[in-house]
């Protein structure tokens, strides 16, 4: 196991959100890059191929062949033992994707990406874990992420979708907020039910983040995406991710139609 996971693990049960500087080279974060915005272009030109999370904000899920470190990030010491530190051995990844706002992107509402379940607001455990991985180093006019610490057992079964706290509660999460500036080759975790928002995008410089998604066994998030893989590419993935990934094993690959579609960033608030 990597030095500090325990210390890792305490930070992300507290705070919902731990990070691991330089986990990755900056190489790799910039052929990343490439990679996400290869697919972003196709995606776009298609139908429920990109999904809107408000004004020049998208986001886009891709199958894991269409990602060059796509083994290389899953099969990482570190993902791994965070996965298995937060949610067992037999976690399930059933996420790969990525985020990017361009310029004029605005202040998202506060949310999380999921209603909690009775595991996390009754029982105050985590069942779903989201890795960010940023594709270029963000400065402050880049419309950097911003979480509130802590927040990840809020209960929120009265908001809006169970997602979207109500107006007149954002000035809690707004004094916890802190904005993150990652580099390239960094990398953060966080419970997908940590309050955050993505805000105002002022650069010209797109910043495309690429999301890993991760289960518990049970939490059924698998439902709201559809990983495939072809059978040779599966065939030859290292039993440290294929043991773990849920997908269809397809004889060809077909264009994705999203279906995690956050129906409150569409509108985005300032």
């Amino acid at each position: 196991m990597p030095a500090d996971v325990d210390t890792d693990t305490r930070t992300l049960l507290e705070a919902g959100v731990v990070g691991r500087k330089g986990a990755f080279s900056r190489d790799y974060a910039a052929r990343m890059r490439e990679d996400m915005m290869s697919a972003f272009w196709d995606a776009i030109q298609r139908p429920g191929g990109a999904v809107g999370r408000g004004p020049r904000r998208w986001y886009v899920e891709i199958v894991p062949e269409m990602f060059g470190g796509f083994v290389e990030l899953c099969a990482h010491p570190w993902v791994v033992a965070m996965c298995e530190a937060a949610l067992g051995r037999d976690y399930r990844i059933v996420e790969i994707g990525f985020d990017v706002p361009f310029e004029g992107a605005k202040n998202q509402p506060w949310h999380r990406d999921f209603p909690s379940p009775p595991e996390t607001w009754r029982d105050r455990r985590i069942t779903s874990l989201a890795f960010n991985l940023t594709g270029v180093d963000v400065t402050p006019d880049m419309g950097p992420f911003e979480v509130a610490p802590g927040t990840q057992w809020d209960d929120g079964r009265a908001w809006p979708h169970e997602m979207f706290p109500p107006e007149d509660a954002w000035p809690r999460y707004a004094a916890r907020a802190e904005r993150k500036h990652p580099q390239m080759g960094d990398i953060s975790c966080r419970s997908a039910l940590t309050i955050h928002r993505g805000t105002a995008h002022a650069s010209m410089i797109p910043r495309p983040v690429m999301v890993l998604g991760v289960d518990a066994p049970g939490a059924g998030h698998d439902k709201l995406h559809d990983l495939m893989a072809t059978q040779a590419y599966y065939d030859a993935l290292p039993a440290v991710v294929r043991d773990h990934l849920i997908c269809r094993v397809v004889d060809a690959l077909t264009p994705i139609t999203q279906k995690h579609d956050i129906e409150g960033l569409v509108l985005e608030s300032d």
